[in-house]
């Protein structure tokens, strides 16, 4: 539970560094996964434009938290700048999941096969 107590500076702390953090994260992962795997249920151009869009959103979360730092933590971000990149993070995270489950039946046929 947050602390209402909190100057507004330490409560933007608590809340956008890790929030950034986090995208960060999940996009460096979504990366990762388009640009070193064949995405089967993607056509070239989707997993392409895929990775383009992670791309564009890392790089403006990277400004973000430039900004925030510069200002020594007295920058925030508007909630509508968050909600594209929280699309973006679900999508990443249902391509990245159905992934993992076509290549989990993958091996498991082939491991039935083998037997």
């Amino acid at each position: 539970m947050l602390n209402s107590n909190l100057p507004e500076s330490e409560l933007l702390k608590s809340l956008l560094q890790p929030l950034l953090e986090d995208f960060q994260y999940w996009f460096g992962r979504s990366r990762d996964l388009l640009e070193t795997k064949e995405i089967s249920f993607l056509s070239q151009q989707q997993q392409s434009d895929l990775l383009a869009r992670v791309k564009h959103a890392q790089s403006e979360v990277s400004t973000v938290e430039m900004l925030y730092k510069a200002t020594g933590g007295q920058a925030g971000v508007e909630t509508a700048a968050l909600i594209p990149w929280h699309r973006l993070v679900m999508e990443c995270w249902q391509v990245g999941m159905r992934f993992r489950l076509e290549q989990s039946t993958e091996q498991k046929q082939d491991k039935e096969t083998q037997d």
